[in-house]
C-alpha cells in the first residue's frame, strides 16, 4: 500500500475512533475492507492513539482562536497524523513531504478552508519541533 493510501485510511480509521469510540483494531480492519494489513497504516493509527495526549498538546499550543474540540473531525485527525509523523517518525519522511501530504488529503476530505488551515497549524508545529 502506498503511504498516501495508508494516510488516507489512517484518517478514516481515526475518524471512526473519534466519532464512535471504535477500538483501533476494529477501525483498521474496517478501513482495510478485506485487504491485507499495512504496517504504515497500523503504525499511524496506533501511534496517534497511543500518543494522543502529547500530540493534542502540541496542536493546542499552535492553534490561534480555536480549541481542539472545535476543529472539524477530519481536520483534527489529519493534523494528528501529521504531528505524529513529524514528532515520532523523525527522519523517516521529510517534514515538507508530511505537510504536503496532509494538505493534499485535506483538499480531498476536508472543506474549502481545510488545506490552508492545516498548513498554518502544521507549519507552526514543524517550526516548534525544529524539523527541516
Amino acid at each position: 500500500m502506498k503511504r498516501r493510501t495508508a494516510r488516507e485510511r489512517a484518517l478514516q480509521a481515526l475518524f471512526q475512533i473519534d466519532v464512535s469510540n471504535t477500538d483501533s483494531a476494529s477501525a483498521i480492519e474496517h478501513v482495510l475492507e478485506g485487504e491485507s494489513g499495512d504496517d504504515y497504516l497500523t503504525r499511524l493509527v496506533l501511534g496517534v492513539v497511543e500518543q494522543k495526549d502529547e500530540i493534542d498538546q502540541l496542536i493546542k499550543g499552535n492553534l490561534e482562536k480555536w480549541s481542539i474540540d472545535r476543529l472539524a473531525t477530519v481536520d483534527r485527525n489529519l493534523i494528528r497524523i501529521a504531528v505524529f509523523e513529524l514528532k515520532f517518525n523523525e527522519n523517516e519522511v521529510p517534514a515538507n513531504v508530511i505537510l504536503d501530504e496532509a494538505i493534499e488529503i485535506a483538499k480531498i476530505y476536508g472543506d474549502d478552508q481545510s488545506s490552508r488551515f492545516i498548513n498554518g497549524v502544521l507549519s507552526k508545529v514543524k517550526e516548534q519541533l525544529g524539523n527541516k
